[in-house]
């Protein structure tokens, strides 16, 4: 694990003291019932224009498969803040047979993916955390005999290609995959929880940054709601919106916390974002140089141009 976090004060989860500023991994404590374990794998926070995503893995001895199933549970976006934050209390009640794990994607980790050249798209990016986790799962020396994963994509492809990666095991991928199987929605609830708490107690990396989404001297600064913008297909939010349009600064954008890859935010700054012009110095003094260096030229031969000779003197 490379950083702590928190919800709502940035203490009561595993998680950071301070600005999420890096994406880092949170594995619980090691289950010590003898193995093999079955593993489920969800996301929460794959939509939202701000925060993290945040996919979250659980694995439960399968000789207690049956115990599992009498666990509530269950698709984390059918469940109150309450319950899905109990439900992660219970995951974490039987340490000798159940655990989790989270990785936590920054969100200037997922802009400076989408925005480099080539880029690395959303569906890469969430690749690559779910492999990382089933690979730290495996080092810490549990063995998987199933995984079930809410799908990402066409779901033959993907389960083929972890199949891939992972001989040995048995994938199943399918779509809604967190309501169909138990230790699916156990991991949609560590993985919507850690999101949530992100939101809820964001620590801005801009120290001076203070919200102005409503009018008044009231500090607006965490009124963004779910992170969804109204319309948005899963937990629009009013609030968001509002908070999109209060929070740009003109010259420069958005607190870190915004997905500045994302096309609501990159629609804001070229409405209402001053206009810049980068300058790139190095390549301004060579154009002036090339331009020097045409000018002196001018009326001299091509030998003496192809051999640098500039005076008689250089000779």
């Amino acid at each position: 694990m490379s950083q702590d976090t928190g919800k709502a004060s940035s203490s009561s989860i595993p998680g950071s003291k301070g600005p999420l500023t890096a994406s880092y991994t949170y594995h619980s404590p090691r289950p010590t019932a003898e193995g093999p374990y079955i593993l489920g794998i969800d996301e929460a926070g794959r939509g939202p224009a701000l925060g993290p995503l945040v996919y979250g893995v659980a694995y439960c001895a399968a000789s207690h498969n049956e115990q599992l199933g009498e666990m509530a549970f269950a698709d984390s976006k059918t469940l109150t803040a309450e319950t899905r934050a109990s439900l992660l209390v219970t995951l974490s009640s039987v340490p000798d047979w159940l655990g989790w794990s989270v990785r936590v994607v920054c969100p200037q980790s997922i802009s400076s993916g989408m925005l480099r050249k080539p880029p690395i798209n959303l569906n890469r990016q969430s690749e690559e955390a779910t492999v990382l986790l089933i690979r730290e799962v495996l080092q810490s020396g549990l063995k998987l005999s199933e995984v079930y994963v809410d799908t990402l994509g066409n779901p033959v492809t993907y389960q083929a290609y972890l199949s891939s990666l992972f001989p040995g095991i048995d994938f199943t991928v399918a779509k809604k995959a967190d309501s169909i199987y138990k230790i699916v929605g156990a991991a949609s609830i560590a993985a919507k929880v850690n999101r949530d708490a992100w939101i809820d107690g964001w620590i801005f990396e801009e120290e001076h940054y203070h919200g102005k989404a409503v009018a008044g001297e009231e500090d607006t600064s965490h009124s963004f709601g779910s992170g969804y913008p109204s319309g948005m297909q899963d937990l629009p939010n009013p609030n968001t919106k509002k908070w999109l349009e209060g929070s740009l600064e003109p010259t420069f954008g958005y607190p870190s916390i915004a997905r500045f890859s994302w096309s609501t935010i990159k629609v804001a700054l070229d409405k209402h974002g001053h206009t810049v012009k980068w300058i790139d110095e190095g390549e301004d003094s060579l154009i002036k140089a090339f331009e020097s260096a045409s000018a002196r030229d001018q009326g001299r031969c091509a030998v003496t141009k192809d051999l640098c000779i500039r005076s008689i003197g250089f000779l």
